[in-house]
């Protein structure tokens, strides 16, 4: 999870390979709507994340015994509902500052979210609380480090 450039789909591709589990971007199951109005530059609403988080609730169910999903989950009731599909899912926040991702998101041309948006990406993000299962890690280092840090903090969560 995190802001639009941060790394989720490069990110959420290599920890799926190391875990040797399916990967999905969630971003290629948004329905054409969404697409059109954040290609405009409208940032989305909760009615228009609704459909999209439950297609990627289905998706968890579907790969139930593991599985990757590059997703921005940005509030705490975008994890709820996907929770209520899957409660063992565990969320990997993919942290950076906003000079970073902004470096980051203007190296990738073409990808349907303007950086325009990315003011309301960070003003909607709620960072995980305590209660929820998940990791935040930096992205500031190599897509390497970020995958070892996470498997790593996720196996002392797991062994708590």
């Amino acid at each position: 999870m995190g802001v639009s450039g941060s790394g989720k789909s490069t990110v959420g591709a290599a920890l799926a390979g190391r875990m040797r589990v399916p990967f999905e971007d969630a971003d290629d199951l948004h329905p054409q709507a969404n697409i059109d109005k954040m290609s405009r530059g409208e940032p989305l609403d909760d009615s228009d994340r609704f459909p999209w988080l439950e297609k990627i609730g289905e998706w968890l169910v579907a790969h139930a015994d593991g599985g990757v999903i590059a997703c921005s989950a940005l509030k705490r009731r975008y994890r709820d509902q996907l929770r209520h599909h899957c409660s063992e899912v565990v969320f990997l926040h993919l942290e950076g500052g906003r000079d970073l991702i902004e470096r980051r998101q203007a190296s990738r041309p073409g990808h349907f979210m303007p950086s325009s948006l990315l003011t309301s990406q960070f003003s909607t993000l709620e960072p995980l609380a305590p209660d929820e299962r998940g990791v935040v890690v930096d992205v500031g280092s190599s897509v390497d480090q970020i995958v070892e840090e996470y498997v790593r903090q996720a196996r002392l969560e797991e062994d708590s």
